[in-house]
């Protein structure tokens, strides 16, 4: 068996600290935590009894649902949890399988749905230790084997197939037998075969448009960056050569300044008004979580901040009641698009919009994932040490070596360049605290001390009392280019957009049974400020970074706790129903510059970030 690099904390040693915290509880007073409430495919799904929806949409809801309740240490969420488990457990039937069908629905029941409960199912022991548990996902694991190898995997479960291998490795770490290794292979033989799929086609942006296939899927894409590192438990191959291979593929065709890669469904290219689906965004950053706990490497760090920094927060609206289908890197509207000017391959004029349910209910349950599990991966344990993979705040309690260690991060990052980690032991203990330092920093100092960028900066000690450790990040501004000779402004691992304000019409109305009401309403904004710009300076050192303190709301529109003044020039750049073309007509200016200042991505719902440099004559 492959040894991980890291391994992540569970709820009963992890807390969320400072506006991480915040975050959480912001999620819990919105949609995340009321889905159970108004959402009929949850409040009455078939998992529980009802005869709404029973597949994907209670799993993925409780995946992120149970870690929130958790980390909040709030008993009523917790209460409601258990509920949905209670119900999940007791219908498990005697042979273990465990999905809401019947019998004769089974051969053609897609079975990603059993790998996905499966992993919740594990989550939740993590959060409870509930005896249950254990026997639940053997019987459930070994009545899959007998099943795929009458009924072998298609669809999503063939696509998704390595997502199993949570749960089957858990089970197999508590109690191995030799059937579980067969599983395994078993769900790689079946299952779609990514390595091959990426050495066979580039997944440039096709010339059709309304095309859907499963192999360039962006959700798909996004989970199956952890494949190999998951199969690297048992074959011992590098976990990190083919998920690198793969990013890399996807971006040189579709890539988004976030870090991300657009998809809507598929793969869309490079344009700044294709969208990325919610669900790719989830699913990237708990790939990337899994890979950085499985090989260690920086790089899989920086996405993952990428991710939760800028993708993450734009997709839903402050207060986290509603969220988007897709969002677009340059976003001027979001009210419906009329179908000849929708710009997205295969979703419809209202994917865009935030709401309830904006185009398809995936997102509305899988989107709850993002925020506990990258708090849960703030700080990891290893054989050596103890990893802060982010400066995010947070704190955690582990035991080494019979010390009693707490290990507590303080700080505004990535609002802010620096942290305070404080370690406290009840004993003197030795271990390395392994400190990532991001690969997009410029300078970094650890307690006073220059170091270099990329790397876990280790710091090995024999540790007693209460010791302060000082991270300080140095990060320029810079602009990168961009596809149809654009540029962005980024600045750390936050993107800056020009903010465009919006007059918002709640839209209250029932659809297939499902009352939207405010506040889990659609909404629609349109433009009330410019938004035709164009950069006009590349001397980034003219660019003026602004703190203020973090509100009520971490990633607030109105009042972002860091904003970049900048010289900003309007130029001739056309829009129709709401879209603006890909590229400007003309790269002049239409008058003198003037400040406007620009904030971080995860902090607009309207906005433009890939813009043009404008020479302005002397």
């Amino acid at each position: 068996m492959y040894q991980t690099k890291w391994r992540p904390l569970t709820t009963r040693q992890l807390r969320p600290e400072g506006w991480l915290r915040r975050q959480l509880e912001i999620q819990a007073k919105g949609l995340s935590g009321h889905l159970d409430l108004i959402w009929p495919d949850i409040r009455e799904s078939r998992w529980i009894g009802g005869d709404r929806e029973g597949w994907e949409r209670v799993p993925y809801w409780l995946d992120g649902f149970i870690p929130l309740a958790w980390l909040l240490e709030d008993e009523a969420l917790q209460e409601r949890a258990k509920r949905y488990i209670d119900a999940i457990l007791a219908a498990q039937k005697p042979d273990g399988w465990i999905c809401p069908c019947e019998e004769e629905e089974r051969a053609g029941y897609d079975v990603w749905a059993a790998f996905l409960i499966c992993k919740v199912l594990v989550l939740y022991y993590d959060c409870t230790l509930d005896e249950r548990i254990e026997e639940a996902v053997y019987r459930a694991m070994k009545q899959l084997l007998r099943h795929i190898s009458d009924h072998t995997l298609f669809n999503w479960a063939a696509t998704r197939w390595y997502e199993c291998l949570i749960p089957l490795f858990w089970l197999y770490e508590r109690r191995p037998e030799a059937w579980m290794m067969d599983l395994a292979h078993l769900l790689e033989i079946e299952g779609v075969d990514f390595e091959k799929a990426y050495e066979a086609f580039d997944f440039a942006h096709p010339p059709v448009k309304k095309y859907w296939t499963q192999i360039n899927h962006v959700v798909n894409a996004a989970m199956a960056l952890k494949c190999r590192a998951l199969m690297s438990y048992i074959t011992g191959e590098d976990p990190n050569e083919f998920a690198k291979k793969m990013y890399g593929k996807i971006m040189k065709y579709n890539s988004m300044v976030t870090g991300h890669f657009t998809g809507d469904e598929c793969f869309s290219g490079d344009s700044p008004i294709q969208g990325s689906e919610c669900c790719s965004v989830a699913e990237a950053m708990y790939s990337f979580e899994v890979l950085l706990a499985m090989g260690g490497e920086v790089l899989w760090g920086d996405l993952l901040e990428k991710e939760a920094f800028n993708m993450m927060p734009a997709t839903t609206t402050e207060d986290m009641w509603t969220h988007q289908y897709v969002q677009m890197t340059n976003q001027i509207c979001a009210k419906r698009i009329p179908e000849e000017s929708v710009p997205f391959n295969s979703n419809s004029g209202e994917s865009h919009m935030f709401g309830l349910e904006p185009n398809f209910g995936c997102c509305t349950a899988n989107f709850n994932q993002a925020w506990p599990k990258f708090a849960l991966a703030t700080i990891m344990e290893g054989e050596e040490g103890i990893a802060v993979n982010t400066l995010a705040p947070s704190s955690a309690r582990v035991e080494r070596d019979g010390a009693k260690i707490r290990i507590c991060i303080r700080s505004e990052y990535p609002f802010r360049d620096d942290a305070v980690i404080e370690v406290e032991t009840d004993r003197p203990v030795t271990f390395t605290l392994a400190v990532r330092i991001p690969g997009f920093a410029q300078s970094a100092r650890v307690e006073g001390r220059d170091t270099a960028c990329g790397i876990w900066h280790e710091v090995n000690r024999e540790w007693t009392g209460i010791s302060r450790i000082s991270v300080e990040l140095g990060f320029d501004i810079k602009l990168v280019d961009r596809p149809y000779g654009a540029k962005a402004l980024i600045r750390g691992p936050l993107v800056f957009a020009v903010p465009v304000k919006a007059a918002v019409r709640e839209l209250e109305y029932s659809k297939d049974g499902v009352e939207r009401k405010a506040p889990w309403c659609d909404l629609e904004m349109t433009p009330v400020s410019p938004w035709n710009y164009g950069f006009c300076t590349g001397e980034t050192e003219k660019y003026e970074v602004v703190h203020s303190g973090i509100g009520e709301y971490p990633f607030a529109v109105s009042d972002p706790p860091v904003k970049i003044k900048a010289k900003m020039v309007r130029i001739p750049w056309k829009e129709k129903d709401g879209v603006c073309e890909i590229e400007p007509d003309e790269r002049k200016a239409l008058g003198e510059p003037e400040t406007v200042f620009l904030q971080p991505y995860g902090c607009t719902n309207l906005r433009m970030t890939e813009m043009p440099l404008v020479k302005i004559p002397v």
